[in-house]
């Protein structure tokens, strides 16, 4: 039986408190970057999760450590962590004994963020069928709640780096009703929630990168 973690517990905590209440959780909390194999650069972005942590503590009010860990997704470990982002531009491989931990964190309550570094598409839709395979990605409408909590997105996900033309989408894997896995594409979130001198975006742009990050933590937080 898989022993559930403290901070697992604070979701619990969270769920049942009122939003001005989270401010007194004063249990810290880490966010989760996933170390997948298969040979994609999951440690992309080094400085987006730190930046994102503080803005959320800024803006939410919440107790997040700047301090990010590497989770192994066949590690149950893994259930530590609340909120585990995934990024790359590249393969991503579970094992089947990683799928089926996966599987179980996310049904228990976690929740995986996915932010397409630019490649990552095609790979990261055939890792998730390996954890959800009755499940596909769906496209979610812009009146879906996790663009609408602190900040109100109207239409949908903001466009934060230009790859193919395309418009950015939010896609959800949802189980049982409830959104799992959220992954945006063709946006680049992960880019736009690092320093600024990494990327040269403007601070319009970082802004609304970090206000979506926020909107989907705090989405993750209280679902």
């Amino acid at each position: 039986m898989i022993k559930i973690s403290k901070h697992i517990l604070l979701i619990f905590c969270i769920c049942v408190l009122p939003i001005h209440a989270i401010a007194q959780v004063k249990t810290t909390t880490k966010l989760g970057l996933l170390k997948y194999k298969g040979g994609g650069d999951w440690y992309a972005n080094p400085t987006s999760l730190p930046n994102l942590a503080k803005f959320c503590n800024q803006q939410l009010h919440l107790n997040l450590s700047t301090d990010i860990d590497e989770v192994e997704p066949g590690s149950i470990s893994i259930f530590n962590y609340p909120f585990v982002h995934i990024t790359g531009h590249g393969n991503i491989i579970f094992t089947d004994q990683e799928a089926a931990n996966l599987r179980a964190y996310l049904i228990a309550g976690g929740f995986l963020h996915v932010s397409d570094n630019y490649g990552l598409d095609p790979f990261i839709r055939k890792a998730m069928k390996k954890v959800f395979p009755e499940l596909d990605f769906v496209e979610l409408p812009n009146n879906h709640p996790i663009y609408h909590q602190h900040f109100d997105f109207p239409n949908g996900l903001p466009k934060i780096h230009e790859h193919d033309k395309k418009a950015a989408q939010g896609f959800g894997l949802i189980y049982e009703g409830k959104l799992v896995c959220f992954y945006d594409y063709e946006c680049d979130l992960g880019d736009g929630w690092e320093d600024a001198s990494v990327h040269k975006d403007t601070e319009e742009a970082r802004q609304k990168a970090l206000k979506m990050g926020a909107n989907i933590v705090q989405y993750a937080f209280t679902k």
